[in-house]
């Protein structure tokens, strides 16, 4: 299993983490190729799905230049199935100390969803860097992150801002020092995928890596 480490720095040098829900494992590895064809080779498989688990085995085995992720974590369950079905790293929308002290027991990278100071620290608390903003737009947007933020700096906390994000906002989230990457679903929509529009996946794809550059 790769250290948490070098797969944040990865996530890092991407930028963008495309959130996908895969109604369908069958679809995982069109969708990989699409992702790879534009330079973002990188996703997060929300576990809000049945077909999640699937989808991440096969995209471990079969694209393992793909770093591929599990998201919607809710449950120490979840994060062992996670980790079971090969997937790199983990995030939530929350933060559950029993899943965090979970993921660190078995080391897998896993950043939990904080929304105020008190989640941060609470977090930090629990050794941990990286950590997932979230609802980013609704809970007040890139304002709101950088005030939150600004206390920790010094620390070297850092956030993946996610919810709400598009095409159209993530530069002021990636402008920020204390963004690591932002995650969206706007890269490759579950109705692209039901209809297998690759090409279209893969120019948002080309022009999201293209925001971090």
């Amino acid at each position: 299993m790769p250290q948490a480490r070098d797969v944040n720095e990865r996530i890092g040098e991407f930028g963008v983490v495309p959130v996908i829900a895969m109604d369908d494992a069958g679809a995982a590895l069109p969708l990989a190729d699409a992702l790879i064809a534009g330079g973002l080779p990188v996703a997060e498989i929300t576990f809000r799905t049945a077909a999640a688990a699937e989808a991440i085995a096969s995209l471990r085995a079969e694209r393992p230049d793909l770093l591929v992720g599990a998201g919607t974590i809710l449950t120490v369950e979840n994060l062992r199935r996670a980790s079971d079905c090969g997937a790199a790293f983990g995030v939530s929308p929350g933060f559950n100390p029993q899943v965090v002290a979970e993921a660190r027991k078995i080391g897998f990278a896993f950043s939990p969803g904080v929304m105020t100071p008190t989640d941060v620290e609470a977090a930090m608390a629990m050794g941990l860097s990286v950590l997932k903003f979230f609802p980013a737009e609704a809970a007040g947007g890139a304002k709101m992150l950088k005030s939150m933020a600004a206390p920790y700096a010094h620390t070297g906390v850092r956030f993946i801002p996610t919810g709400g994000i598009n095409a159209e906002n993530a530069r002021d989230y990636l402008a920020m020092d204390c963004v690591l990457a932002v995650g969206g679903s706007w890269i490759a929509k579950r109705d692209a995928i039901a209809a297998g529009d690759w090409g279209a996946i893969e120019q948002n794809a080309r022009a999201a890596r293209g925001l971090s550059k």
